[in-house]
């Protein structure tokens, strides 16, 4: 096997320039995805509502499409 070099030392500096991104990079998230569920649960609170609204006319739309293709087969055996 090859002989590995010692590892090199990091600076203090780096090592801490390193870990403070890190947790900058946590912290944002923590609040971009708070912000976003905030954004997410109202936009579902609105669907919801407009879901109701439109399982409603759907439903009525396909019962008129039923009775009127129970007419048209009426229609057509007589």
């Amino acid at each position: 096997m090859a002989d590995l070099a010692a590892p090199v030392r990091v600076s203090p500096l780096i090592k801490f320039g390193r870990w403070s991104f890190l947790g900058l990079g946590v912290l944002y998230g923590a609040f971009h995805h708070n912000r976003l569920s905030k954004k997410e649960a109202a936009f579902r609170e609105v669907d919801g509502k407009l879901r109701k609204e439109r399982d409603a006319k759907l439903a009525a739309e396909k019962k008129v499409a039923a009775e009127k293709e129970i007419q048209e087969l009426e229609a057509m055996a007589k």
